[in-house]
């Protein structure tokens, strides 16, 4: 059937939204997020003061900064009956299923029924001692409670460990790696739900789950799985030829937007590759890297950010199952962030589908139904 219609599967290329938040340019590889390049930030920026950038859309002065890491700091624990219910939950339960439903029941706790920066902060705070929590639970050790003293990527660190490890600082930057990318699958999920006014726990459960499915979020974790099965640089060749002749897909290559080097994936593996010792899996990415540019030259097909951000949590004994988890950390302020943006010029998402089905067709009553076979 022909269609008259020019259908954009996965609204390739349709823009749904003016937004000041962040810019991606594809071609450049350029990352920036309301006006300041994504290397300027790492370099010289923290979570709290990213954060405060990308709601408010400025950098914070010194009192401006220290509001929103009190803030931040103040919100971080969980009410009981939420710990309660998580340790009871069954131990083989992934992470993203914990924070998905955790994050659902906290609104029950909130008296606002609408998308508040106040709600945004409250859960920022709260997200990572879900997810330290979840791992303390699921591996039978003691809950270790938030600290207000700490930075938000320190205390979530302290919560998973005890303590902080050297170069934490790399974990902090790492977050704001990924804490805005345009209107990607979960953000775009989130800005529906917030069109229709819903409320911000709604908006970021509904992100959560679309950050689980697996062409969006945890590919950071399918590349150790990949270089966990390659085990050796020496191994590389084969076992690309071997990928490469059944079809199958070679983790963290390749981004919908980037047409070259993802600048995020270029950042981390400088990190991996300055540190003063030797970093597992680091040699053999790198050598991955350097046959499939040379293999698809052609295609420039590069590195996305999933490539080393996985090396780099792996770096501070994160388990794998926990990757998606601290992507969601990091990200539910550009979440947060679209979702107020669109609401102050809202109009509720409603695209259309083309019908080709049948018409016209004659009604049936159950006993007249017959099925060939």
């Amino acid at each position: 059937m022909k269609l008259d219609y020019d259908v954009k599967y996965g609204l390739e290329g349709v823009a749904v939204a003016i937004s000041s938040i962040s810019c991606v340019d594809g071609v450049k590889g350029e990352l920036v997020y309301r006006g300041f390049k994504i290397e300027d930030l790492v370099e010289n920026s923290n979570f709290e003061e990213t954060a405060y950038l990308i709601w408010f859309g400025n950098l914070p002065n010194e009192n401006e900064l220290d509001f929103i890491t009190s803030m931040l700091s103040k919100k971080r624990e969980l009410p009981e009956n939420i710990i309660y219910m998580m340790e009871n939950f069954p131990k083989n339960a992934h992470p993203m299923e914990v924070l998905r439903s955790i994050v659902s029941i906290l609104g029950m706790y909130s008296n606002n029924d609408n998308s508040t920066l106040e709600d945004a902060i409250n859960l920022t705070a709260k997200i990572p001692t879900i997810i330290a929590y979840w791992y303390r639970i699921k591996n039978n050790l003691d809950l270790i409670h938030p600290r207000d003293d700490l930075k938000h990527s320190e205390n979530f660190l302290y919560m998973l460990f005890g303590e902080i490890p050297e170069k934490s600082e790399l974990f902090d930057k790492s977050l704001i790696l990924h804490m805005e990318q345009g209107m990607n699958a979960s953000t775009f999920a989130a800005t529906v739900t917030a069109s229709t006014l819903s409320d911000v726990y709604s908006i970021i459960t509904t992100a959560i789950g679309t950050l689980k499915g697996p062409l969006h979020g945890g590919a950071n974790e399918r590349v150790l799985n990949m270089l966990d099965e390659i085990k050796t640089k020496e191994k590389v060749e084969n076992y690309l030829n071997s990928l490469i002749s059944r079809n199958k897909k070679i983790m963290g290559f390749g981004h919908r937007i980037y047409k070259t080097y993802d600048p995020r994936a270029l950042i981390l593996k400088k990190w991996l590759s300055n540190m003063n010792e030797k970093v597992k899996y680091f040699d053999i990415a790198v050598k991955v890297e350097e046959e499939v540019l040379k293999r698809f030259e052609s295609k420039k097909i590069y590195p996305n950010v999933d490539f080393y951000s996985g090396i780099l949590y792996n770096y501070f004994k994160i388990p794998k199952e926990f990757f998606t988890t601290i992507f969601a950390m990091a990200r539910i302020v550009g979440w947060t962030a679209h979702a107020m943006e669109y609401c102050k010029n809202n109009r509720i998402f409603r695209p259309r589908t083309i019908y080709n089905g049948p018409k016209n067709l004659d009604y049936k009553k159950v006993k007249e139904v017959e099925r060939n076979g």
